[in-house]
């Protein structure tokens, strides 16, 4: 075997230039390269906070208040769809990087997960037909039906609330289909976001005999201080870099024109 001045043989000193100029060329990273890039998981069926326009693309208020964000902290934003009852569980598997899907910042969620500061605060309500004469009380809904979002703080409240007396507490994956049922008689009402019951349902044809009676549910602990992104637990860095974001975004008005937008006069400052 011939040798070169270095002691290798010729064949060997090919090869290892070669490899040099492979991990010279490489491309960078996969991390490094998704450095700048912010992943939100949502559930893209709750207008007005997020659903699909008839061309498949995002739309609502969530994705304006995600892609305000990106613009302020100079990410870019990419959406990975999954179920709400889901996206806990999708955060802690690392499927993306920041829960942005009208989720309020509860106790329970928070032994699961971190939360960036609140964004926005909706008030929760209960939809029926203007002539049942129900009201959001355990006495009044006793042995009715309510439908709510499967997963969703309304379906804690309902379940510790009205649950224990003989009110029927029907969870969903999907809240078009607790409007079609409520419209089919299944149900007696929803407990809802208000500004998803009122634009996703009330302000259609379909809803045009049905209310928000009462006043809003309260019940802090359960209902949450308000809507947040959530994030991993210990995720420090991205928690810092997002509420630095949020508090541009809420300091130069840009939520509370996103809210008139979307919500009309329903207020949703961070109180």
């Amino acid at each position: 075997m011939k040798l070169l001045k270095n002691g290798l043989p010729g064949g060997l000193m090919l090869a290892c230039a070669f490899a040099l100029l492979s991990v010279a060329f490489a491309p960078p990273p996969a991390q490094a390269a998704d450095a700048k890039t912010l992943r939100y998981g949502l559930e893209a069926q709750y207008p007005p906070f997020e659903s699909k326009g008839p061309n498949g693309e995002l739309q609502g208020f969530d994705i304006e208040i995600g892609d305000a964000v990106c613009k302020v902290a100079k990410l870019r934003c990419s959406w990975v769809e999954t179920s709400f009852d889901g996206l806990i569980p999708a955060l802690q598997g690392r499927k993306f990087d920041a829960i942005n899907s009208a989720m309020n910042a509860t106790e329970k969620r928070r032994e699961a997960i971190d939360f960036t500061d609140i964004i926005y605060r909706v008030p929760s309500s209960l939809i029926a037909r203007k002539d049942s004469g129900l009201l959001p009380t355990p006495e009044s809904l006793k042995g009715k039906r309510v439908g709510v979002l499967q997963a969703s703080i309304q379906e804690t409240y309902a379940k510790v609330h009205w649950e224990p007396a003989g009110v029927m507490i029907v969870p969903y994956q999907d809240q078009n289909q607790v409007y079609a049922d409520l419209r089919s008689g299944r149900l007696d009402g929803t407990l809802v976001l208000a500004p998803a019951g009122l634009t996703g349902f009330l302000a259609r044809h379909e809803g045009k005999d049905f209310a928000f009676v009462g006043e809003p549910v309260r019940d802090d602990k359960i209902l949450g201080s308000g809507i947040a992104f959530g994030i991993r637990k210990g995720d420090d860095a991205l928690r810092e870099q997002l509420n630095a974001a949020i508090g541009k975004i809420q300091a130069d008005g840009t939520v509370k024109a996103l809210a008139r937008k979307y919500f009309g006069n329903i207020d949703v400052s961070a109180k």
